[in-house]
């Protein structure tokens, strides 16, 4: 009993240090950034032929999301724009569990470019959930569309902490 008090005494410091660390910094050009350019990325052949729709609906629809926030504005030209923002889908392979030669896990991708010096500043990926009716299908693709314009109002809009 006495070695496992003294290992707690000795891991307790190191654990709390790893849960009290800050943050690490959001790149200040997606803070700062008024512009941005929307670029279309395509669509993988795979998740065309699973979901069937048109190479530029990715763009479109995220287009549309962004054009509907109005948190930026939306510029026709990369050297407009603060920020060059690039849509993609894709459906890479997964393992499969039901004993089927390949499965195929479609989803969205954005990936946040700074425009004056085109460094990749961040990268999401939302999930596009199966589904057997077209109409489920359909709003599982809005919602991983939707699921990428939160993870951005997240990362534009930082929690302040707050002072006691």
């Amino acid at each position: 009993m006495n070695f496992v008090a003294a290992l707690l005494v000795l891991i307790s410091p190191a654990f709390a240090a790893t849960q009290a660390a800050p943050s690490a910094p959001i790149p200040a050009p997606i803070l700062s950034a008024h512009k941005v350019f929307l670029a279309n990325g395509g669509a993988d052949l795979k998740s065309v032929e699973e979901f069937q729709y048109p190479m530029n609906e990715p763009y479109n629809s995220t287009y549309a999301a962004l054009k509907a926030w109005g948190h930026w504005q939306l510029v026709s030209s990369p050297e407009d724009a603060d920020l060059v923002l690039i849509v993609r889908a894709t459906a890479p392979i997964n393992l499969c569990s039901s004993g089927m030669p390949q499965c195929y896990s479609p989803q969205i991708e954005l990936k946040i470019y700074d425009a004056k010096s085109h460094f990749l500043l961040w990268a999401f990926t939302r999930p596009i959930h199966g589904a057997l009716l077209q109409t489920t299908a359909e709003k599982n693709y809005a919602a991983a569309i939707h699921g990428l314009i939160i993870q951005l109002k997240l990362l534009t809009t930082p929690a302040t902490s707050s002072t006691p």
